[in-house]
């Protein structure tokens, strides 16, 4: 089992602070929402058509990368080069299939992280059904579903799969399973953002699994705790969201992919410093999976 966390907790940090930290952290990668001021990965500089390659070799998970340049062309061989074992496991869109209208401009934007991930070789895109985690009424699944077999259609054959995120209303997960059904398992998968079918739907970690265990490739974790009726993010430990349980649970079947800390420092600023936070994952992490042995 991988841990990253990902670039939504430390908005404030160029790519140089986010990378030292997550190897001085022996984290095995970063996944990728927002670096500074910019959204937007496509744009972001260290991804640009004259970063890239320094990028990828600076990363230094070079067994599994394809060594194309944006344009698909082949580009010199990049061993040899120092490298920090750490890969970009996920690059989080914000393309929300959800908003009936113009839902377009989102579309495009997903298809241009494919674009990115598979230069990358960055095996997950995220996309989401809106960008409120609670279920709210106006959600349109039956178009979430018709965009996102489009957009698995189209990263088919790239090496990149487009995951859908257990929030809103596929929060609940006998909904999210009735809506992968049909999806094509090479090209498509779910997000397990444990949070929200916990606390939204209040599931255990053993129903969430029970109904989405077969699509599950990649897993968020953040803690919180109600209180009067609010929810307060907490560090890892100090909630009640069963962390340990959906670990245990991932262990035994096998799971050896990435478990990311998504902390919402960019949309709450009040929240801990990334500094603090990511150092507490990191040991948190490693505390928890030697309970597993």
């Amino acid at each position: 089992m991988k841990t990253a966390f990902s670039t939504l907790g430390c908005p404030g940090w160029s790519w140089d602070e986010i990378f030292a930290t997550a190897k001085d952290l022996g984290l095995d990668g970063i996944e990728v929402r927002g670096v500074e001021n910019e959204m937007f990965a496509p744009a972001i500089r260290v991804f640009g058509r004259d970063r890239i390659d320094a990028t990828r070799t600076r990363l230094g998970n070079l067994a599994n990368l394809k060594t194309l340049d944006l344009s698909g062309n082949q580009i010199a061989d990049l061993g040899g080069l120092e490298k920090a074992g750490m890969s970009i496991p996920m690059l989080t869109s914000g393309a929300c299939l959800g908003f009936t209208g113009d839902y377009e401009h989102y579309v495009d934007e997903a298809k241009a992280y494919i674009d990115l991930a598979k230069t990358l070789s960055c095996p997950y895109v995220r996309v989401i059904v809106t960008p409120d985690a609670a279920p709210a009424e106006q959600e349109d699944i039956d178009q979430v579903k018709t965009l996102y077999m489009q957009l698995c259609a189209y990263a088919k054959g790239s090496g990149v799969s487009v995951l859908i995120e257990t929030s809103g209303k596929l929060a609940d997960s006998a909904a999210m399973r009735a809506f992968m059904q049909d999806v094509d398992p090479a090209a498509g998968g779910v997000l397990w953002d444990l949070h929200h079918p916990y606390r939204f739907f209040g599931e255990t970690p053993a129903q969430t699994y029970n109904n989405i265990g077969p699509w599950v490739r990649y897993m968020h974790v953040k803690d919180s705790v109600m209180q009067n009726g609010k929810l307060q993010y907490r560090m890892m430990g100090y909630g009640d969201v069963p962390v340990f349980d959906a670990l245990k649970l991932l262990d035994e079947n096998g799971y050896t992919g990435f478990v990311s800390l998504e902390w919402l420092k960019r949309w709450c600023p009040d929240l801990q410093e990334p500094g603090i936070v990511f150092a507490h994952f990191a040991s948190y992490m490693n505390y928890l999976k030697n309970q597993l042995k």
